[in-house]
């Protein structure tokens, strides 16, 4: 008796690929349909952006669009489908940079574009992120930041990990942006209101000489700033690329 490892059903894949890649068509027979994939996709997107990805059913998009569950299944074939063409229609919204721009410009859009995305739809952030879907534009953005550091000179290899880095600290600010906005609209409590409220933890709790360190920078003022903003920090971020695009030139 032999052992194999399973396979994916590759048939699944292709159905997912097929509806990224060549949606139906409306049919222009016969009597004309009440709904389009668009507003399938569209009425998902507004449930999410109410209800979070977790908040998302079918049921749910049926009831916005005022039609029974089991009709939507005659557009897509279910949820994980629906979320692709949601995360799609999502990176459609990017002002991706074109390839005439010098690369620092082009790659502080490229990550301001997609901080603005996430904030503006933070479910996206809910997704695996790993795992988008292998859709026209998701690529598009993945090309376009590619592009950028592959035109200043760096190698392939250092190309992939430098947008990775980028990729990784812009969705690492959006998802602390998007947590601090939904705890301070259930709190009440802006960041520095939660911290007053928690003053006397410093004379009751804190002990310096546990923290040495930490107190050292209090003292000296290095927490004066609070949190450098997401521009100041991405230009930092942007400094060490141009030591790497620098060094490539070299």
């Amino acid at each position: 008796m032999t052992s194999s490892t399973p396979t994916p059903d590759t048939t699944d894949a292709a159905r997912r690929l097929a509806l990224l890649w060549d949606p139906p068509q409306p049919s222009t027979r016969g009597r004309k349909a009440r709904l389009t994939l668009d507003d399938v996709v569209e009425a998902g997107t507004v449930v999410v952006q109410d209800a979070g990805l977790d908040g998302l059913s079918m049921r749910k998009v049926a009831a916005h669009l005022g039609v029974g569950a089991m009709t939507l299944y005659t557009y897509v074939p279910g949820r994980t489908e629906l979320i692709d063409l949601m995360v799609d229609r999502a990176f459609a919204e990017l002002d991706l940079p074109g390839a005439d721009l010098p690369w620092r410009t082009a790659l502080t859009r490229y990550a301001r574009e997609h901080r603005d995305l996430y904030l503006r739809r933070p479910w996206i952030l809910q997704t695996n992120m790993w795992r988008l879907p292998l859709a026209p534009h998701v690529l598009d953005a993945e090309e376009a930041g590619l592009r950028v550091l592959a035109g200043a000179g760096l190698g392939p290899a250092r190309v992939v990990e430098l947008i990775g880095l980028v990729d990784t600290y812009v969705r690492g600010i959006a998802r602390a942006t998007v947590a601090e906005r939904a705890e301070g609209s259930s709190s009440g409590l802006s960041n520095d209101d939660y911290f007053d409220t928690m003053s006397g933890f410093w004379t009751t709790w804190f002990d310096p000489e546990r923290y040495p360190t930490m107190t050292r920078i209090w003292e000296a003022g290095g927490f004066d700033a609070g949190h450098a903003s997401f521009d100041a920090t991405l230009d930092r971020l942007l400094d060490g690329i141009e030591l790497a695009v620098d060094r490539a030139a070299a």
